[in-house]
């Protein structure tokens, strides 16, 4: 592909519009990695009805949440470049940027420690009670309390438990190894004998989701969101989990079926669940899992550590310098 320039330009910097930018640089990750590809405007937040009004003329835009419809990537006609300021493309219509002649990119791959960390994060809470055994000292439980100990709720050894992933990419290897660091036994769904992976120095037993969901003391899940992954946690596959059992959610919010979710931690058919995902984001104060007992949630920060941003801001540009010299990279679409 050749390297674009805007027509009549050859002075004039090329126009670089972030249309949300506040989530991946409140303030501390510059965006100086593009400062030297165009002009540069970013936009903190933009609503889908002024995205037009805000990128026209602009041959390149980045987003990360902000919608880009059929009907606004139509709107545009000098766009040539969209890239993704995320993972996931959802928020692009593929279609109808490919049709218009516009190519769109992602970042994979950035975040994958900080997620894997944010997984062990939610599971250390809900096995230790970190925030609860803090707050009950900071209340003055332990100044008055006869014993040098005591606990607010029982804890529980992760060692020798089983570790069920579904998504056994590259954050839920991660997590594998983690896991199996801490003793835990590794154990992963699989829907075809195609799908299995091997990780070095971790066994790893396959089972189908089914035999996992029924088996696993932990269940984390890592795998994408498709119209067969929709609400794969729901009443039945919950039902089969142990009482024991915990559920952790860093993926996608609509893998599961929150009201079902809701319903068995409100009757104690499971024990936990830690999630930083859910199906709307932000939530509606309707959403039943905000009210659920023994319910860890975190508001989908799983990917925003300082060091992930700073490579996601750094690999988006070089995705967009890469497109300007006629080579792209991480192309979606």
């Amino acid at each position: 592909m050749p390297a674009f320039t805007p027509a009549g330009a050859a002075n004039v910097p090329p126009r670089i519009v972030v249309l949300d930018g506040y989530t991946l640089n409140p303030g501390d990750v510059p965006w100086t990695p593009f400062e030297s590809l165009g002009s540069l405007e970013v936009h903190e937040r933009t609503p889908e009805s002024q995205a037009i009004a805000r990128a026209a003329g602009a041959p390149y835009i980045l987003t990360n949440k902000a919608l880009l419809s059929a009907a606004t990537i139509q709107g545009l006609p000098g766009l040539k470049y969209i890239g993704v300021l995320a993972t996931g493309t959802n928020i692009v219509d593929l279609k109808a940027a490919r049709e218009c002649g516009v190519t769109v990119t992602n970042v994979p791959g950035y975040s994958t420690d900080s997620v894997a960390q944010l997984v062990f994060a939610l599971l250390m809470e809900l096995v230790c009670h970190t925030a609860s055994h803090a707050l009950a000292v900071h209340d003055g439980e332990w100044t008055g309390c006869p014993d040098f100990s005591f606990t607010a709720a029982p804890i529980t050894e992760l060692s020798g438990k089983t570790l069920g992933i579904v998504g056994l990419g590259a954050i839920g290897q991660r997590v594998a190894r983690i896991g199996a660091a801490l003793g835990m036994n590794i154990a992963a769904a699989h829907q075809r004998s195609m799908d299995r992976v091997s990780i070095p120095g971790v066994e790893v037993r396959w089972l189908t989701v089914d035999e996992l969901f029924a088996q696993a003391d932990v269940i984390s899940l890592h795998c994408p969101l498709t119209d067969q992954t929709r609400h794969m946690v729901n009443a039945e596959r919950l039902g089969r989990m142990k009482k024991t059992a915990l559920l952790i959610n860093t993926g996608r919010g609509p893998l599961i079926d929150e009201a079902a979710l809701a319903e068995a931690l409100q009757k104690g058919r499971i024990a936990g669940a830690g999630l930083d995902v859910l199906s709307a984001e932000p939530p509606p104060a309707s959403n039943p899992l905000l009210g659920a007992p023994h319910c860890v949630i975190t508001p989908h920060i799983a990917w925003a550590s300082v060091e992930a941003r700073r490579r996601l801001m750094q690999r988006a540009a070089d995705n967009l310098r890469a497109f300007i010299a006629g080579q792209p990279t991480n192309v979606v679409n």
